[in-house]
């Protein structure tokens, strides 16, 4: 029985790895050993950060909410709480974004909720 090699199979697992590192800094895109921690590495933090930036968008709807809330006299918790009341189904999405491109329309879902 002949003997297999691998060496095509390698070198291609090996060049996919390398052409997925580039833009490392030094031999982290260089070498192969280098590369493959590194990229497990930024791998990980690809996977945990896809969650958190959900996360860090929903506190800047919140904060946007908040700022044109104060600006009409009412606190955040008071306006969801009176959203709720009043059967207006926003999300926090909507009305950030037309507390920042449509404050006349903000102001009158404050009124409404004020009421």
């Amino acid at each position: 029985m002949s003997k297999v090699k691998h060496s095509v199979a390698t070198r291609k697992r090996k060049k996919r790895l390398l052409k997925e590192a580039k833009g490392f800094w030094g031999d982290r895109s260089k070498q192969y050993q280098q590369a493959s921690r590194t990229l497990m590495h930024a791998l990980k933090y690809a996977y945990r950060d896809r969650h958190n930036k959900k996360r860090e968008i929903r506190s800047l709807w919140i904060t946007r909410i908040n700022a044109a809330c104060r600006a009409e006299g009412i606190t955040y918790s008071a306006f969801m709480n009176g959203l709720k009341k009043a059967k207006i189904v926003l999300d926090r999405k909507i009305l950030a974004d037309l507390a920042v491109r449509e404050g006349a329309v903000f102001k009158k879902i404050v009124e409404l909720v004020k009421k």
